[in-house]
């Protein structure tokens, strides 16, 4: 059975509309430098709502709500497939409070629509990206 990894398209609007937050990895050392949507591993007995809550809350100190009428932003098959045996499953949320940085990141960043291709993502992160940007569209109207 694959290893599932859970991870948030964190949401906040701003004056120049909708935007998503991104992380850069610290590590592993392959990985450093690269952009991800936060989250991680799902623990033994876990639910994956409740093992997102805890990554967010542990890796950038905030609490989130999932947004309502959206859910998760699912790949062809619900999960988005990783590299080395792994799912993802991504929802859609909104921060309460001000994300900050902890040691698993070197930088945050608010991305919107247009600026989602201007970081080097996770490989599988970037299936996300269209999908996400179609979303985004429809989050950001009126």
């Amino acid at each position: 059975m694959s290893a599932l990894i859970v991870a948030a398209a964190i949401f906040a609007h701003s004056p120049r509309g909708l935007r998503v937050l991104a992380a850069q990895r610290s590590y592993p050392q392959e990985l450093a430098g690269l952009w991800e949507f936060p989250g991680g591993k799902v623990e033994p007995g876990e639910d994956p709502e409740s093992a997102l809550r805890r990554e967010l809350r542990e890796e950038l100190g905030i609490e989130v709500s999932i947004a309502a009428g959206v859910g998760v932003v699912a790949g062809p098959d619900g999960d988005w497939t990783l590299p080395g045996e792994r799912r993802m499953r991504l929802w859609a949320a909104y921060a309460k409070g001000e994300p900050r940085l902890g040691q698993s990141h070197t930088a945050l960043r608010w991305l919107g629509e247009s600026d989602l291709e201007s970081v080097p993502w996770l490989e599988g992160d970037l299936q996300i990206l269209s999908p996400l940007a179609r979303l985004m569209r429809s989050l950001g109207r009126p």
